[in-house]
């Protein structure tokens, strides 16, 4: 029997206040960013500050809507919702015109918007509804894959319109699938992954000394040796195997680094490859013997960084695009650029220098009047929070970001079923990846790939995106003791 209660007395209002903290303040760094001195009026609806305000009230009227809607709903029309947003996103890829290059807004009539912005939270309502059945294991192989294609076929929609970024933070869902029970070592995968394509790809042309040997090459086969070792120990606790593989490889590199530096130079790579060949039948001899899973997944780990490895090079190359690859290439320093692919963040780190402490005031930024900064109203809307706001202002944005995460995680955490759990750390997931790679982006940390900071930049669609995610999630929240 389900208690009927005002949603208003259960609703979770901090997160709301930090919502409408957010908001507001992401108007005026917007108006920052789009002020011309010519303009009198920040409420003319002619400006982008103007447009962003009337997206913003749409916003609260829309989020009070959500509100309105029995947390039932959601769960009910979950498929339903997520097969009409795959549908919109097919719909999208053939009649959006190519802005940009990409191929992902809609033009209706004065408005256009972006279905990749609402797919976000379609997908997680989906998610949370598949985990919600009774007796969901993750780990089986079935579920396993219908989650992975849940989550991934958006995501190839959402490349076909040439929108990487967006694409991109559909990976973000990885975390909530970590926290329902997924295998550390596929989280562990990843990150190996991003390690393995970062130094295969700086140190690509780069040679290990006086020796002929490329040294990301090296450094590659070397890490995955140490962290097969390093499997072997923590998932067997077999000290003995685990001291082998790492004994035998640093004993033999040193030896062949001797050789090659001071008698006869040769690419230590060929002792590597036959380390690495050495470590797989080995670990597949222990497989046999004992029938430990532990070593086959393992040697499934060696086989796939090996294979990794090698296709990165075709991947860098053959498959991404050639602004992709100036953009990777001026963040990992094989390129400085300042007049192309690097302009942007530098443009937008002279900005965040400028404000120093405190910033220059509210519409006295220089860098951003003077429109030094493209997308400074969009991508690089922090950059603006940097100069107008300071070094304190910056900081106290961030610490609104990470409250509204880390309450977000509190309120997944006390949900009463696994819809709501799941469905909280999406959102919270959601938002931690827009927040770390739109920041990381602006600051240099991260390749420029054109995603937006939650309810900063400028745009209805981002902004109507994140607060469906949101709101509907508080609205799942403020239901939770009806369904005890």
């Amino acid at each position: 029997m389900r208690r009927k209660e005002s949603v208003f007395k259960t609703l979770d209002w901090l997160t709301v206040v930090i919502y409408l903290c957010l908001v507001v303040f992401g108007w005026f760094s917007i108006c920052g960013a789009s002020y011309d001195y010519s303009e009198h009026d920040l409420l003319d609806f002619s400006t982008r500050a103007g447009k962003q305000f009337v997206w913003i009230i749409c916003s609260f009227g829309l989020a009070g809507m959500l509100l309105m809607l029995d947390d039932l709903f959601y769960e009910t029309y979950a498929y339903l919702i997520y097969g009409v947003l795959l549908l919109l996103l097919v719909v999208t890829i053939f009649i959006a015109p190519d802005t940009k290059g990409s191929r992902s807004w809609l033009i209706l009539g004065p408005v256009s918007l972006q279905p990749a912005e609402f797919a976000k939270f379609a997908t997680a309502l989906a998610l949370a509804r598949i985990m919600n059945v009774y007796g969901f294991v993750l780990k089986t192989w079935r579920n396993a894959l219908t989650v992975g294609l849940v989550i991934v076929v958006p995501m190839l929609l959402i490349i076909a319109q040439r929108e990487t970024g967006s694409a991109l933070v559909y990976l973000s869902f990885f975390l909530v699938l970590y926290r329902e029970g997924m295998p550390g070592t596929v989280l562990f995968a990843g990150v190996c992954a991003v390690l393995y394509f970062v130094l295969g790809i700086r140190y690509a042309e780069v040679m290990l000394a006086d020796t002929p040997t490329p040294l990301g090459q090296f450094l590659v086969l070397t890490i995955a040796l140490l962290f097969s070792a390093g499997m072997t120990w923590v998932y067997t606790k077999r000290a003995e195997a685990a001291r082998l593989i790492a004994g035998v490889t640093a004993g033999v590199l040193l030896v062949a680094l001797a050789v090659s530096e001071w008698l006869v130079p040769f690419n230590l790579v060929w002792v590597l490859w036959v380390l690495c060949v050495a470590d797989i039948a080995y670990l597949g001899c222990l497989f046999l013997q004992t029938h430990r899973a532990a070593y086959l997944t393992t040697l499934v780990f060696m086989v796939c960084s090996i294979g990794f490895l090698y296709s990165a090079d075709y991947m860098f190359n053959k498959v991404l695009e050639p602004h992709q690859q100036v953009r990777i290439q001026v963040l990992l320093g094989l390129e400085e650029d300042l007049s192309g692919a690097g302009y942007n963040v530098n443009q937008s780190k002279i900005a965040i220098g400028s404000g120093g402490l405190t910033g220059k005031g509210f519409l006295n930024g220089t860098q951003t009047k003077l429109k030094y900064v493209p997308e400074q109203d969009t991508d690089f809307i922090f950059c603006t929070v940097g100069e107008e706001e300071g070094f304190l202002g910056s900081a106290a944005v961030l610490v609104l970001f990470l409250a509204l995460v880390l309450r977000l995680i509190h309120l997944a955490e006390r949900q009463p079923s696994t819809l709501g759990r799941v469905y909280g750390y999406a959102v919270a997931s959601i938002f931690l990846f827009h927040l770390f790679i739109n920041i990381g982006m602006v600051l240099g940390l991260t390749p420029v790939i054109g995603i937006p900071l939650p309810f900063f930049s400028y745009g209805g669609s981002s902004l109507w995106g994140f607060t469906i995610l949101l709101f509907i999630f508080l609205r799942m929240d403020a239901g939770r003791d009806a369904r005890k």
